[in-house]
């Protein structure tokens, strides 16, 4: 279809002037768009208004000094002109379109008629550019995305070198526990031989340390003019006082006098004692004293032969002498007189009543005589004779 101006439509001849001035009846007035339909294009609207037309909005009249608007109809698209067969197309002599007014190109277009959109919207003739909305600033959330991100690959590390750590405490610790097991077992074993070795000091034959235990318990005897060697034993006596065991023979002028009281001397201090009882067999006497001082214990077994002993007395009268030697033998009871114990251990006299020591400072004899033009024989009456004779050990 085609749409243009005819020169032949104008307006009458007693029209009105227009709003410049001057009446129009020279001048040809625009006549309204009309529409042809395309041949082959089908109809626009699918029902045609009621008397072939479409209905439109009246047109001013068009001024040579501006372009004619483009005239919109009711539903927003180009008035059309009469619907239907003979309605005026270019040839009937349409004048071409007024200056400014828009034409498109190859108008109209396949299908039908082109739609104009409303005023300002894009694609209108001289409308402005579509306002373009401001860019959204993103970089907060951005920031915060990548804080989130940071933060957890963080605490990640953390967790993961928190695990480490426990693995290598737990390592620690078990390392720990086995070195303690290890230093245990070691100490044990070292416990053990500091008790073997005690045992094997204990064994072994100190005469220093045995003389240091046995001396405060050995006294000098005064009995008249004779001197000899006591010892403390056994426990204390019921009245608070001590026992002691020496020779016969050392009391023994005092005994056949009928006295009874002998001196116990040590350093500068002298003690009484009193006679008990005797036993001239076997050469040995019970002394009792008020004071009270600290008994010797007595070994449960005999002694043996090459037994290590220590003999504490006082040889012509000389305190606190102390000898060491070994049991020589057992000799058995001879001629009415018990058995003895043979030492070499050198004694004089002042060591009759003395006691015979072993290396576990335990009492095994009393040392009683030696042998006369002889050297290293010494005789001792066993302890255990006595304690059975006196029960006071």
């Amino acid at each position: 279809m085609t749409a243009g101006f005819g020169s032949g439509d104008g307006r009458p001849a007693d029209a009105e002037p227009d709003d410049v001035g001057g009446p129009t009846a020279a001048r040809p007035g625009p006549l309204p768009p009309r529409i042809e339909p395309y041949p082959g294009a089908q109809p626009t609207w699918s029902t045609p208004p009621a008397g072939g037309t479409v209905p439109s909005r009246p047109v001013p009249a068009p001024r040579a000094d501006r372009p004619v608007p483009p005239n919109t109809g009711q539903w927003g698209t180009p008035s059309a002109a009469p619907y239907g067969p003979g309605a005026p197309t270019a040839a009937a002599g349409y004048p071409p379109a007024a200056p400014g007014f828009p034409v498109a190109s190859g108008y109209p277009p396949p299908g039908g008629v082109q739609p104009l959109g409303a005023a300002g919207q894009p694609g209108w003739p001289g409308a402005p550019p579509p306002a373009v909305r401001p860019a959204r600033r993103r970089w907060p959330a951005v920031l915060a995305t990548l804080a989130i991100v940071v933060l957890a690959a963080v605490a990640g590390l953390q967790a993961y070198q928190l695990d480490r750590l426990g693995h290598r405490l737990a390592d620690t610790d078990r390392r720990l526990a086995q070195a303690q097991d290890g230093d245990g077992a070691r100490l044990d074993g070292l416990d053990q031989r500091t008790e073997a070795l005690e045992k094997q000091a204990g064994a072994a034959f100190n005469p220093e340390a045995v003389a240091s235990a046995v001396l405060p318990s050995v006294f000098r005897v005064r009995a008249g003019q004779f001197t000899g060697t006591a010892f403390a034993v056994g426990k204390p006596t019921s009245d608070g006082g001590t026992n002691l065991f020496t020779n016969f023979h050392v009391v023994e002028a005092v005994w056949d006098g009928g006295g009874r009281e002998v001196f116990l001397e040590r350093t500068s201090q002298r003690f009484p004692a009193t006679i008990v009882k005797v036993d001239k067999a076997n050469d040995v006497a019970h002394l009792r004293t008020s004071g009270k001082f600290t008994g010797l214990v007595t070994a449960p077994a005999a002694a043996k032969s090459g037994q290590q002993i220590v003999v504490v007395g006082a040889p012509l009268g000389l305190e606190d002498s102390v000898t060491t030697g070994v049991v020589s033998a057992l000799r058995p009871a001879q001629g009415g007189a018990g058995p003895a114990i043979q030492f070499d251990a050198p004694i004089n006299p002042g060591n009759s009543g003395g006691p015979v020591i072993n290396g576990s400072k335990q009492v095994v004899g009393i040392a009683t005589a030696k042998a006369r033009n002889a050297e290293g024989i010494g005789l001792a009456v066993p302890i255990k004779v006595a304690c059975d004779g006196f029960k006071i050990c």
